[in-house]
């Protein structure tokens, strides 16, 4: 596919003067847990591991997510197992990422820092899942699919982040049961999850699916994490197996009270340099960015956001830009660093399409940013409400335009004054002048 080169579109819209920026930091109150290692190892001991004969192989799933500090806490919970005499080995619990092959997943295994010497233990990473059975949700019939990895082992936990799902609202969401299902589920248990999910409910076909593998696999329980607004991990505990459903509420709800959020709610365009399956599944926070884009889901609320702009994706995405159908305009380097077979694999599975379309695409940022101020009709430099993150994983650190930065809580301070300058297309910051005021 060709796309206009600067020369093909450059009249068509006419420059457009930018506002002055605020750098900001923004620090909500937050809890951080002081030694997340130490706590995953004394955690594990809470599972139901003395049941287990000596030199019992246990299965560690860990998925595709950017959780903090993932690697230091595999590898704890490896040790630990390990030195309760067991036999552990990694296997990926990510569904359909890493384009649904096991040299893809362990490629997203090792850009989050786990491979088998870092981790210590085998990673074994083959697609192939067991069906175990069928079960009746709502009008649908769901067939519940289990890596075949996992089951050969004599136990099998799941270590995952407790949060806000991209999809859908519910007592559950993204968690322990979610990564069971789906995750362990791998690409067959991934797409036959979320074709009953969108017809007949996202929460009841987790119940449903979860309620087959815990009577059917060795499933021992997980470890939950928490984050806090910086992305820390803020709390961790072990949850026994046949009690995710009862304490993920809980863990959710403080989820909610952490999570990262933008500043403001009211935003005319928001630029965000990076998406990332590392970011969140849906490549940029949908909680964030007030877009689910999922059919029977209604969008968030908040924030009210008029257009969106993606500038690129992250290296440990490894090409797979699922989450840049949410923006409304992207630029050309990011295309070009696309790997449709990672995106559409993702995709085609979660049957949520409209995250992999591609939006306008434009030459360079100069001209997306021209092209996205001219879309809102009626600009005005003075009063245009631009937030610009890196991601919408981290959000301690952005930029506002001036027209935000009276609007901003206490809990923002303005640690600098900025424009946006342009070397050959692509936008970068620089200081003002003192004494300028940047309108």
């Amino acid at each position: 596919m060709e796309f206009p080169e600067r020369s093909d579109v450059d009249h068509l819209i006419d420059p457009q003067p930018l506002p002055g920026f605020a750098r900001v930091r923004y620090e909500p109150q937050t809890e951080r847990l002081d030694d997340p290692v130490g706590a995953a190892r004394e955690a594990l001991d809470a599972l139901d591991l003395d049941a287990l004969p000596a030199g019992a192989t246990v299965a560690v799933g860990v998925g595709s997510r950017g959780i903090d500090r993932i690697d230091e806490v595999a590898a704890a919970v490896v040790d630990r197992l390990a030195e309760r005499g067991f036999d552990p080995v990694v296997v990926p619990a990510m569904g359909s990422h890493g384009g649904a092959t096991p040299e893809g997943q362990r490629e997203v295994l090792e850009a989050l820092g786990i491979t088998e010497e870092t981790v210590g233990a085998p990673i074994d990473a083959r697609m192939a899942a067991a069906e175990l059975a069928t079960v009746s949700v709502g009008d649908a019939d769901l067939p519940v699919y289990f890596s075949e990895a996992a089951l050969a082992a004599d136990a099998a936990l799941v270590i995952n982040r407790v949060k806000a799902h991209t999809n859908f609202t519910g007592p559950i969401e993204s968690g322990l049961a979610k990564m069971t299902v789906v995750g362990l589920g791998k690409q067959r248990g991934a797409k036959s999850f979320h074709s009953t999910a969108i017809a007949e409910g996202y929460v009841e076909a987790l119940t449903a699916a979860l309620d087959v593998i815990e009577r059917e696999t060795p499933l021992i329980g997980g470890i939950a994490l928490v984050e806090n607004f910086e992305e820390e991990i803020g709390h961790l505990e072990a949850v026994p197996a046949g009690s995710f459903l009862d304490r993920e509420p809980e863990l959710l709800e403080r989820a909610y009270e952490e999570m990262p959020t933008l500043p403001v709610d009211d935003v005319d365009l928001l630029v965000v340099d990076e998406i990332g399956k590392e970011v969140s599944g849906a490549g940029m926070d949908t909680n964030v960015i007030g877009r689910y884009r999922v059919l029977n889901a209604p969008d968030p609320e908040t924030p009210d956001i008029d257009l969106i702009y993606v500038r690129g994706l992250t290296e440990a995405t490894k090409g797979n830009g699922n989450g840049i159908g949410l923006a409304d305009l992207t630029r050309r380097s990011a295309v070009d660093g696309l790997d449709l077979k990672k995106t559409y694999a993702n995709a085609l599975t979660s049957g949520s399409l409209s995250k992999s379309k591609l939006p306008v695409v434009a030459p360079d940022d100069e001209f997306a940013l021209r092209t996205g101020l001219a879309a809102l009709g009626g600009y005005d430099p003075e009063t245009v409400r631009i937030v610009w993150v890196r991601n919408t994983q981290d959000l301690g650190e952005l930029r506002v335009s001036d027209a935000v930065v009276d609007e901003l809580p206490d809990a923002a301070t303005v640690v600098g004054r900025e424009r946006v300058g342009f070397d050959d297309g692509t936008a970068g910051f620089e200081a003002e002048p003192a004494g300028d005021s940047g309108a």
